[in-house]
């Protein structure tokens, strides 16, 4: 009888696991990025559209005491990265480095471990958090911690060693869906500029 108890007990532990969920595919909000090893911090606007694999940021740099202001935009689905100084107005276009970074759970991710944020049993006053982890096609590692249930992004962390991604991401102010989608459009000052091949 005992055995069959620890036995239940094992199996209803193992069935509290978090399951991996389904983030929103486009969204609108603010981003926090940081990275050690470039040394940088970097606030911004960011526009995600993972059904078009496409990204657009208005960013605020800061690299050592120097703070630029950049429009990025990623067209995955083509390999290019167009950016824009905002302060000189001066673009580049250049070929994309890596392949198209999911900001969600990956269906082959493994639960790391849950949390609580804010005022821990008071009603209204915190939110449950899930942290996942993996590897990309490519090799690099992942975390992703997401609100659940409804699996909204809240950081993501990417470390490779075959590209120059080692950043974390912060997401507050989330919207579903894109508010602007000409966002997604190569600015003016980009359209002379020959495309890489």
């Amino acid at each position: 009888m005992k055995i069959f108890v620890c036995f239940a007990l094992f199996v209803v532990c193992c069935a509290q696991v978090p399951a991996p969920c389904e983030s929103p595919k486009q969204w609108t909000g603010r981003r926090i990025r940081m990275d050690r090893y470039k040394q940088f911090y970097e606030l911004a606007e960011h526009y995600y559209d993972e059904m078009y694999m496409r990204t657009f940021s208005k960013e605020e740099r800061e690299v050592g005491k120097e703070r630029d202001y950049y429009a990025k935009l990623h067209l995955y689905n083509e390999g290019l990265n167009y950016t824009l100084n905002l302060k000189t107005m001066q673009c580049t276009v250049t070929k994309l480095t890596h392949s198209f970074r999911r900001v969600g759970i990956q269906p082959d991710a493994r639960f790391l471990f849950e949390g609580e944020y804010g005022a821990a049993g008071i009603p209204a006053e915190s939110i449950i958090a899930a942290t996942f982890g993996g590897k990309f096609d490519d090799g690099a590692e992942y975390l992703v911690t997401v609100v659940e249930p409804d699996c909204i992004p809240l950081m993501f962390d990417v470390r490779s060693n075959t590209t120059d991604e080692h950043y974390e991401e912060r997401y507050y102010d989330l919207h579903l869906g894109i508010s602007d989608p000409s966002v997604f459009i190569p600015p003016k000052e980009c359209t002379m500029i020959p495309v890489p091949s």
